[in-house]
């Protein structure tokens, strides 16, 4: 399991638009669809795409960017 699991849903653009940062900064991460689970639907639902570190349990909200993610990143290294 990854440290980091991103929470979206299936044609969600900016979901894709997350996952798409994420690969470019070639972090590993999972995928969780909230629509599979009634309470990350009604915690997510406004919010996503969020990406939360497992470990720590510190979410990154949407709107991020690069550097947000990066930052995000460095502040999570175990």
């Amino acid at each position: 399991m990854s440290d980091y699991l991103l929470y979206g849903t299936e044609g969600c653009h900016l979901c894709e638009d997350a996952e798409q940062l994420l690969l470019e900064a070639g972090l590993a991460f999972s995928k969780q669809d909230i629509i599979e689970d009634p309470q990350l639907l009604q915690n997510y639902g406004v919010l996503i795409p969020v990406l939360l570190h497992s470990a720590s349990q510190q979410q990154l909200n949407w709107p991020f960017d690069s550097h947000a993610l990066q930052d995000f990143i460095k502040n999570n290294r175990l």
